[in-house]
């Protein structure tokens, strides 16, 4: 997965048609995850699409796994992705990922249908994150 610094440099310098191709292309990119994790567990609540993020690894270092069964969706997940993979949990939990989303103007690039599901999404993955970091003492 490209570094979200540089996926957003290309996203800035494309109109809109080209930003909806980007973010299914970046979907298309996410690391494959085996159907066997997407459960109820797993599922983000409040999106109009399905989307699962599945986390692994351990407090030094989070990896994740996400899929959605709609391509702008999957697009938007894999952004929170970007923006999280590979980190430690400490500053995974400490990362306002809203803030580094912002330069991506979701809300008025896609509709309000698309969006709607961002929070939960950022909100699930910073949740394991905390809940990680707390249990490894930091």
């Amino acid at each position: 997965m490209r570094p979200l610094a540089d996926i957003a440099e290309e996203y800035d310098f494309l109109d809109p048609d080209e930003r909806y191709r980007l973010l299914i292309e970046l979907g298309r990119e996410l690391e494959a995850m085996p159907d066997a994790l997407k459960t109820d567990a797993t599922l983000v609540r409040g999106c109009s699409a399905q989307v699962w993020v599945y986390p692994t690894g351990d407090a030094g270092k989070l990896h994740y796994l996400a899929d959605s069964n709609a391509a702008i969706t999957k697009g938007i997940v894999a952004l929170v992705v970007a923006a999280v993979q590979d980190k430690p949990a400490a500053d995974i939990a400490a990362l306002d990922i809203a803030e580094l989303l912002a330069p991506f103007d979701l809300k008025n690039q896609l509709s309000s249908n698309r969006t709607q599901g961002l929070p939960n999404m950022i909100a699930l993955v910073q949740d394991h994150a905390r809940r990680i970091s707390a249990g490894d003492g930091g």
